[in-house]
């Protein structure tokens, strides 16, 4: 791919396992991006639900359907997302992720977590391309996911979409029933991140645990904040930002995602 048309970096919120047969206002949207999408070689992913010591691409040659969860209702644990993976690009990211300096290690035998296919079904729901997960240290922090996308950002180049999987807000404390009204709090947490993104606020976002309003109720942990700054970290000069409205769910759960590098007659 040359320069002004690799594939671009998607920040997409999962949100509940449900998202997958409730699609909500986001749904929609992803399906409408994936047509939208450039000629693509595979799919790289980054999901708060594949934490590990240290950085680790999975080299699966099929990857299984991992339903990752309990409790919900017997439809999605029929699900499937039958993905190829992609071996080769594995290796690859991997040494890009250890040339910057993150140890990192391969994994012949991980499926794809719920946090990689639930978003998939609604983007690619064919699952015509290979994909392939990459995981997150427990210890990870803002400035290393901005790293590691920084790192992974040349599969841009090769046609590899980045896909960081999070969650806009992740209080599971405080979920509702799904219709719930909103909480403030969410809506001004996820529009102050809105404000940031837009503004290509980097550095206010490495810093968002301090800068943002209720950033620690709205995220009493940071793994499902993460993915956003290795999106950042993979996006490039000049690629435009495209916010993608994904309400609230549970009265808690923003659905807000975001794209940057989309072909410019799709971008907002």
């Amino acid at each position: 791919m040359t320069s002004s048309s690799k594939a671009p970096v998607l920040f997409i919120s999962h949100g509940a396992p449900t998202f997958a047969i409730e699609p909500g206002i986001l749904g929609p949207a992803l399906q409408q991006l994936g047509q939208q999408l450039p000629s693509l070689k595979a799919v790289l992913i980054v999901s708060p639900h594949w934490q590990t010591n240290r950085v680790t691409v999975m080299s699966t040659v099929t990857p299984e359907t991992v339903h990752d969860f309990g409790g919900f209702p017997a439809s999605l644990y029929r699900l499937q997302y039958p993905a190829a993976g992609h071996p080769d690009l594995a290796e690859e990211a991997a040494a890009l992720l250890t040339a910057s300096g993150l140890a990192t290690q391969l994994d012949e035998r991980r499926g794809l977590d719920h946090g990689a296919w639930v978003p998939l079904m609604h983007l690619l729901p064919q699952a015509n391309l290979p994909v392939f997960q990459v995981s997150m240290p427990f210890n990870l922090t803002t400035h290393q996911a901005l790293q590691m996308g920084q790192a992974l950002a040349p599969l841009r180049e090769q046609g590899v979409l980045i896909v960081a999987s999070g969650s806009m807000t992740h209080n599971l404390y405080e979920v509702r029933q799904p219709a719930s009204a909103a909480l403030a709090y969410a809506q001004e947490f996820a529009s102050w991140i809105k404000t940031a993104v837009l503004a290509n606020a980097v550095s206010a976002l490495i810093d968002y645990r301090s800068e943002a309003p209720h950033a620690e109720r709205a995220h009493p942990t940071q793994e499902h904040f993460l993915p956003l700054l290795v999106a950042l970290g993979a996006q490039g000069d000049g690629d435009a930002i495209q916010f993608l409205e994904g309400g609230i769910t549970h009265g808690v759960l923003s659905m807000d995602s975001y794209a940057w590098g989309m072909p410019l007659h799709t971008s907002q």
